[in-house]
């Protein structure tokens, strides 16, 4: 009993996606249809880019980045917005959660070491925001968009014009914010630079670049996943289990359960009435309740309104915790941290959150019409 709520606590989005998939079984049996339900792209190229983003991880590279970085920094509104920024550009590539996996625990020794404790929430509340935005512009950025960018076969200059603009104002509203932060001198040592791996830098570069080509849709992606497996499978074998397998099952349910609602007229028609005129919306409001990786999922396959998808599920990942996985792994990173404080995280992340969610949907309405 003790592991089945340990599992619960930690993948509540997949039980939730699983049993839902389970149900909608009753009213469309299970039949050779099922297989086309499966991007097996998207299923691909996620599990590809986590592996590599994990190697990435596992050379050094990002905890290298940081501390030469954060070095040159010397006061408390400089190390914020270096840190925020960080997860900003950072998450472009490697993704929001591995972003915020990646700094988060990187600023709590910082401000720990420069006993600057008192600024932390306000820095994590912005890191948090600052990966869930920074990650929008690219396909590869979180997993939402790389389903829609193959769900609706976009090309990569179509994508970025979506994405460009709220993610040129969402990139001057964090500034903004980190000038809220104490100008006072700061003073900390991170000890050695933490050295690299090049050897094993050169490989998952290399990798990072293959999966690059797919997205492109330079290179067919059985090609790369082959490669990929066969090429770990004689360098690194370890490194092929540690990609999120959850979060790849979820997609599975999603899918299974996405497909089933499609097959059945009365929620197909249902569904398309609601989201007509009022996409962007709906899939907002749905990522602040399932989250929006589950949001896009479910409302692709009743909307041809890709842009408004996009942008719905990508700034509605700001909000409640829950509206971004990302969020959850941030606040679960912070509550870890000494001498934390989840009721003031939770009140700080709501207004910050909300605030963007607002600016950002007024400004996304205003470029619309």
């Amino acid at each position: 009993m003790a592991a089945i709520r340990s599992f619960v606590r930690r993948e509540p989005v997949l039980l939730i996606a699983a049993l839902a998939a389970l149900a909608s079984c009753f009213f469309v049996p299970p039949d050779a249809a099922y297989a086309r339900y499966m991007d097996y792209r998207t299923l691909s190229l996620l599990y590809c880019l986590m592996t590599v983003v994990a190697g990435l991880r596992q050379a050094g590279l990002f905890a290298h980045l940081a501390h030469i970085l954060c070095e040159k920094v010397k006061s408390v509104r400089g190390i914020g917005l270096l840190l925020v920024l960080l997860c900003f550009f950072s998450a472009m590539l490697i993704t929001n959660d591995v972003a915020l996996l990646t700094f988060v625990p990187f600023a709590v020794v910082v401000l720990d070491m420069a006993d600057r404790k008192k600024e932390l929430i306000h820095i994590v509340v912005l890191q948090t925001a600052a990966a869930n935005l920074g990650s929008m512009l690219t396909p590869v950025g979180n997993p939402q968009n790389l389903y829609l960018y193959s769900c609706y076969e976009l090309g990569f200059g179509d994508f970025v014009r979506i994405t460009l603009p709220v993610w040129l104002l969402s990139l001057v509203l964090l500034c903004l914010a980190c000038l809220l932060l104490s100008p006072a001198p700061l003073s900390f040592f991170l000890g050695e630079e933490p050295g690299m791996d090049v050897r094993s830098l050169c490989l998952y570069l290399g990798l990072f670049l293959l999966c690059l080509l797919v997205v492109l849709r330079v290179l067919p992606w059985p090609v790369m996943l082959g490669i990929l497996v066969l090429v770990l499978l004689l360098l690194d074998r370890k490194i092929l289990m540690q990609s999120d397998f959850m979060l790849l099952l979820t997609f599975v349910a999603f899918f299974v359960f996405s497909g089933n609602l499609a097959r059945i007229d009365a929620v197909d028609r249902l569904l398309r009435r609601l989201l007509e005129g009022r996409v962007y919306l709906t899939s907002l409001l749905a990522s602040q309740v399932i989250s929006n990786v589950p949001a896009a999922l479910l409302l692709s396959g009743f909307t041809d309104d890709a842009r408004s998808l996009l942008l719905g599920v990508n700034i509605g990942g700001l909000g409640t915790p829950i509206a971004s996985l990302a969020s959850l792994i941030s606040m679960k990173l912070y509550s870890h941290s000494d001498h934390s404080h989840t009721g003031r995280y939770l009140a700080e992340f709501t207004a910050v959150n909300v605030a963007l969610l607002l600016l950002l949907s007024l400004a996304q309405r205003l470029m619309q019409a």
